[in-house]
């Protein structure tokens, strides 16, 4: 198997795509691309019906057109900069043009590309953002460092909880280190999982975990 493909198997699988463009040919079209890499994913056709989506589960990454009816990207990005998600937003345009790109980026835009859309440089620039949400690196002293990027909602001490339990470190031992009850712990724990959008321990490990 190519580190390529394992990177598809076991990565993208717990990966949530959501793509928002009024034509709906295009998110069916962008769906089946990234299903067929593997991930999960979910399609808007307009700024409510993404807002809508958030409330049920937070995406890894949004592909979202610039023009969205009454609605255009901007007020998109603000949306999710304004519940902290931390999450990548690559945005499509009709048309080559300078004046939304430049605004896209201001507003946080991780990439601006303009339709037709390369297929395959989307799908790149989309793995090579998502490989660096999270780093983690090589055991040092028998612990493993864990760098968190593009994950500016997590506090310190959520990094900090984070850290412990990716070491393997229980409530209570974890709780010992930091000079706080387990029972904190476990609520640090909640959070975190909740703004990396994990289910469940072993999910969040492998966010954590994965190449």
């Amino acid at each position: 198997m190519s580190e390529e493909t394992f990177y598809s198997a076991y990565y993208n699988r717990d990966r949530l795509i959501q793509i928002v463009d009024a034509d709906l040919r295009i998110c069916e079209s962008l769906s089946v691309l990234f299903r067929l890499e593997g991930f999960q994913t979910a399609f808007s056709i307009n700024l409510p019906g993404f807002t809508a989506s958030l409330d049920r589960r937070r995406p890894d990454a949004v592909i979202a057109n610039f023009d969205l009816g009454e609605a255009n990207g901007l007020a998109l990005l603000q949306r999710i900069k304004s519940r902290r998600l931390g999450t990548p937003v690559f945005i499509m345009l009709d048309q080559p043009r300078v004046d939304e790109t430049v605004a896209s980026m201001k507003a946080g835009a991780s990439h601006v590309l303009a339709k037709p859309i390369d297929n395959e440089h989307l799908l790149a620039v989309v793995r090579s953002t998502l490989r660096q949400d999270i780093h983690v690196g090589a055991l040092q002293d028998g612990r493993r460092v864990i760098e968190v990027r593009g994950f500016s909602q997590l506090t310190v001490r959520e990094r900090e909880v984070l850290e412990l339990i990716s070491n393997g470190q229980s409530n209570k031992e974890a709780g010992r280190l930091l000079g706080i009850s387990p029972r904190t712990i476990e609520v640090h724990r909640a959070r975190v999982m909740e703004k990396l959008g994990a289910r469940n321990t072993a999910d969040l490990m492998r966010i954590v975990l994965a190449p």
